[in-house]
């Protein structure tokens, strides 16, 4: 049973995931020699992800092995309804539909809950939090989970310090072969190119402003000062702070750099990072746009209620109209720019996050029985196995240590 738009769409979507299998060589390799041990089967998983074509591929690699999924979508507009329509063609249970209100979105969480899963795939956290809050039930036949990005990861943690992670979890987030190129190459080149695709502007010569300084806020400055950018960064660490000045950034507070932005991202995954005190030192014509999980970085409610009308400027740019006659251009409602006005990150570097998905899964199925509630970071064994993967799969090559030398660094 699905929720979707309209299963007469899977052909475009089964195009699409065709396109990208061919250039996510690491996770085909493991599809290619775990496919025919079926390492899933007799298992239920759910996911909670970005349903674009790359998901898509994750997906059908885990059917491939076995498991029955049940699939939802982590963010209502980075939804693309062909490629949700080839999962429920190739057998996935999936809720999902580009554009749903939140309520809809919430009741497609609960759907896939219902589908009593053992195993989790999530991205921000919200089917793991709905489990532990709508679904106690069903924390006995979870036998783990992983979280993808930065901020679901940060919500985990709360949790896990309030004492109330009840699942083992791994933030495969904080693995290497995740935030090194997911956050940094990933998010860098994604963003960008949901901003000018959606905008048909220019970026060189702009003031960007950049709110965070993280593995995605590195990305997303550095990409914008090789677009010829003019880049402030905006932070609340020192160190990072730090960081962003000797790569070259001007670095400021948000209430000194609200007054001289042309272009504001925000990629914190933290709430009210650009408010209303922000939006009154705004010039005219700049561009708001969101990296970070949730669309409350900017705080748009707030946006409206002191606009006097809100018009639509081009296909997903809404204007905000304030009283001295400004507009400020919203982009995608405030939320992830790169996916809800892109295809989200190249299909080389999700080759990356997805293996490392993929293979939390294996782990957690094969270990969950000497695994505690809690985080549990990837083991770097695992980790370690695709960067090899990838390396070779780029054609590159390293060095191998002699004996002497390995003794020489490591005194054995």
């Amino acid at each position: 049973m699905s929720d979707i738009r309209d299963i007469k769409l899977a052909p475009s979507g089964k195009q699409k995931i065709a396109w990208v299998k061919r250039y996510m060589p690491v996770l085909r390799s493991f599809e290619e020699e775990l496919a025919p041990e079926k390492p899933f089967a007799g298992y239920r998983m759910c996911v909670c992800c970005h349903l674009e074509a790359k998901t898509a591929y994750l997906i059908q690699v885990i059917q491939a092995c076995g498991a029955k999924v049940a699939a939802c979508a982590s963010n209502p507009l980075s939804t693309q309804d062909d490629v949700v329509a080839a999962l429920a063609a190739g057998g996935a249970d999936v809720y999902a539909i580009h554009g749903e209100t939140p309520e809809q979105y919430e009741e497609h969480i609960r759907s896939v809950l219902k589908t009593e899963p053992n195993l989790i795939v999530d991205d921000g956290g919200d089917v793991i939090t709905m489990l532990h809050e709508e679904f106690p039930q069903l924390l006995n036949s979870v036998i783990g989970a992983s979280e993808e990005t930065t901020t679901g990861v940060l919500r985990l943690k709360a949790m896990e310090k309030a004492g109330t992670l009840k699942i083992p979890v791994i933030p495969v987030n904080d693995a290497q072969c995740k935030y090194m190129f997911d956050n940094r190459y990933g998010t860098g080149q994604s963003v960008w190119d949901g901003i000018m695709r959606t905008t048909n502007l220019i970026v060189a010569g702009k003031r960007v402003v950049v709110a965070g300084y993280g593995w995605c806020g590195k990305g997303v400055a550095k990409r914008a000062a090789a677009l010829g950018a003019r880049v402030i960064v905006t932070e609340i660490d020192h160190i990072k702070a730090t960081e962003a000045l000797m790569d070259g950034f001007d670095v400021m507070s948000m209430d000194d750099a609200a007054a001289l932005g042309d272009i504001f991202v925000t990629v914190t995954g933290c709430e009210d990072v650009i408010v209303k005190r922000h939006f009154d030192k705004m010039k005219d014509g700049v561009l708001l746009a969101n990296a970070g999980h949730f669309d409350c970085e900017v705080k748009v409610s707030e946006l409206g209620e002191i606009s006097e009308r809100v018009v639509e400027m081009r296909h997903n740019v809404e204007g905000y109209v304030q009283k001295d006659g400004r507009i400020l251009n919203v982009i995608a409602g405030g939320r992830l720019v790169n996916l809800a006005s892109g295809d989200g990150h190249p299909a080389e570097i999700m080759d990356m996050s997805f293996a490392l998905q993929f293979l939390a899964q294996k782990y957690i199925k094969e270990n969950h029985a000497s695994m505690k509630p809690g985080l549990m970071n990837l083991p770097e064994d695992i980790d370690y196995s695709v960067a090899v993967r990838k390396l070779r799969a780029m054609g590159g090559n390293v060095d191998v240590l002699t004996p002497q030398q390995h003794k020489y660094l490591y005194g054995e």
